[in-house]
């Protein structure tokens, strides 16, 4: 079966329950048959339903297995013109991977700040508890 290739008003033809097309980075889906088994519910496809899904299933951080699944729903290729809306993430997929490196980053910063906090506060208690008790001796 040759791909179809949809424009942007084609899918937006496409938003009910029972037809529905959405956008993910410029790939055109049928999730209609899925629509009452996605785990976040119906209503989550609903709100994108014939439209471009990108930055919605983006920031979810769906697993590899949510991907496979959409791979099976794929009915074609967007035609975008100049004017149909445009993701903030396929303008700058190289900036979104840097940013998720430099989060990921951070979060282990965080990691470690918060190992050392503990590690200090515990050799405070130890000293604290060591002076209480030769206190108590003398």
């Amino acid at each position: 079966m040759a791909e179809k290739e949809l424009t942007y008003s084609e899918v937006a033809e496409h938003k009910t329950k029972k037809d529905l097309y959405m956008v993910v980075h410029d790939k055109v889906y049928n999730a209609t048959e899925f629509c009452d088994e996605h785990p976040g519910g119906e209503e989550v496809l609903l709100d994108v339903a014939g439209q471009d899904a990108t930055d919605a299933f983006e920031d979810v951080g769906h697993s590899d297995e949510a991907r496979e699944i959409l791979d099976g729903l794929r009915v074609g290729t967007l035609k975008r013109s100049a004017a149909d809306p445009v993701p903030s993430s396929n303008t700058a997929p190289a900036s979104s991977k840097t940013a998720t490196s430099s989060a990921s980053s951070s979060s282990t910063g965080m990691g470690i700040g918060l190992y050392a906090a503990i590690l200090v506060g515990g050799a405070l208690a130890y000293g604290a508890y060591v002076y209480v008790a030769g206190q108590d001796k003398k």
